[in-house]
């Protein structure tokens, strides 16, 4: 089947051009003005810009707690995803102790079954032993080139040594780990400092996680990547402290990675004073408004690589666990449908990035560093067929009645946004028209090469 999409701007490659673009079964067979060909189906993208198929770097689905369960699975989850334009995901698949990274691949897949989008995964490793060590290969061999570590959580964080070792034996198979940053003793003491003090709502929260916290843990990353000679990647950084000390480590010459999310755009520590401030627990929490903007100066610069959405949703039902003891509300919120119209609004309109930036901070820079790219990530002859039609006049009104996830609650109800994604082609198939969902369940696994490290 062929799938003409006429008089849109195309933005691919840090460049914008008017152009139509050609798909012939699941790829991109021609990029060029006024193309005169017999197309089965024509779109016409006048006003729009046609960019390659977001790309979210950082989701978790039907994700297991031990007292809880994620509200997202990955149906529901990836049917939200795919609505806001994003084509492909990265979930974590999460090697619990005891547990062979391939017994954690396989479960993941199972649980993939189903998804509306294209999907791969971060192994996330619990432990670092012989064994695990005897696995890279084989995840590699099965498309699995990315991985991730924890400094925190009790049933998940690893030492610097093994963090240090991990860099090391990974990179040497040209993988990279992402790091969860935060110090973990630093923070055991401010949770025990806010009990003592009477705090346990919401609000405690952030004060339990100061940017300190972060910032020391990013510096100490940096360090051991230093000495492990590796590429060093940043999950969700949220501080103008962390960014910092990324800074200092690009300033020797290391290579670096940086992700951050919406919101640590568009959010601030204000929020966890509302009524339902509970729906707001994320780690890292939302910062100061002076972390926001040192955040989107970041952007601007082109010192940030991607932007994810850390989506790890949970109901106000659950969020109650922790009613009355803060640490034990489950970390996350919702975010997978709405992380392009946020960026568009709170940064492209703004002025603090342009369209072309947006375009490799969703989609190609990720591409290009988990091991995707140039078959995703571009809008070019011989690319899949992942496009997005993304409007950039289009306005909404952010609320969970409306977004696709299963989530009773989001962290951006009620805000204004203008830009959003129209039409999206998966695989080649039109499964977004006119902002609906008229197509699920055609999602595939990506199996993922190399990463192509381009800040080395």
């Amino acid at each position: 089947m062929k799938t003409l999409i006429k008089n849109g701007t195309v933005v691919t490659g840090g460049k914008s051009f008017r152009a139509d673009v050609l798909v012939s079964g699941e790829t991109i067979e021609r990029v060029g003005t006024d193309l005169c060909t017999e197309a089965d189906r024509v779109i016409d993208a006048e006003g729009c810009y046609v960019m390659a198929g977001f790309i979210d770097t950082h989701t978790h689905f039907d994700l297991d707690l031990g007292t809880t369960v994620t509200a997202d699975n990955f149906p529901t989850g990836t049917r939200a995803a795919v609505a806001g334009g994003t084509t492909t995901v990265l979930d974590f698949a999460t090697q619990d102790r005891g547990m062979t990274m391939q017994e954690a691949l396989d479960l993941w897949h199972k649980k993939a079954e189903g998804s509306s989008c294209n999907y791969g995964f971060h192994m996330a490793v619990s432990e670092w032993n012989g064994d695990r060590i005897a696995e890279i290969r084989p995840m590699v061999d099965q498309g699995v080139t990315s991985f991730k570590m924890y400094m925190v959580y009790d049933s998940m964080r690893v030492d610097d040594g093994a963090m240090y070792d991990a860099l090391k034996r990974t990179a040497d198979l040209g993988c990279i780990i992402g790091v969860h940053c935060e110090n973990y003793y630093l923070l055991q003491q401010k949770i025990r400092e806010c009990r003592e003090a009477g705090l346990t709502g919401p609000t405690a929260h952030p004060l339990s996680r100061p940017d300190i916290v972060e910032g020391e843990a990013v510096g100490r990353l940096m360090r051991i990547a230093q000495l492990a000679g590796t590429p060093a990647w940043v999950v969700h950084l949220s501080t103008e402290a962390g960014l910092e000390e990324a800074r200092r480590a690009k300033a020797r010459g290391q290579e670096i990675y940086l992700e951050t999310c919406p919101q640590y755009l568009v959010l601030d520590d204000s929020c966890f004073s509302e009524p339902d401030g509970a729906k707001y627990v994320m780690s890292p929490p939302p910062r100061k408004k002076a972390d926001q903007d040192a955040l989107l100066d970041a952007l601007g610069k082109d010192e940030i690589d991607f932007i994810g959405t850390d989506h790890c949703s949970f109901t106000m039902e659950q969020k109650a666990l922790g009613k009355d003891d803060f640490t034990k509300i489950p970390n996350g919120g919702a975010g997978t449908q709405n992380r392009a119209q946020l960026v568009h609004t709170a940064a492209v309109r703004t002025g603090r990035i342009t369209i072309e930036q947006m375009a490799e901070l969703l989609s190609g820079n990720a591409a290009k560093v988990f091991g995707m790219y140039p078959k995703k990530g571009l809008i070019a002859e011989g690319s899949d067929a992942d496009i997005v039609i993304f409007d950039p006049a289009a306005e909404e009104t952010i609320s969970y009645r409306t977004n696709l996830h299963n989530c009773d609650n989001s962290p951006y109800e009620g805000m204004h946004t203008v830009g959003k994604a129209r039409d999206v082609l998966l695989n080649g198939e039109l499964v977004v028209q006119n902002g609906t969902v008229i197509r699920t369940g055609t999602g595939r696994f990506v199996f993922r090469g190399k990463s192509l490290r381009p800040n080395r």
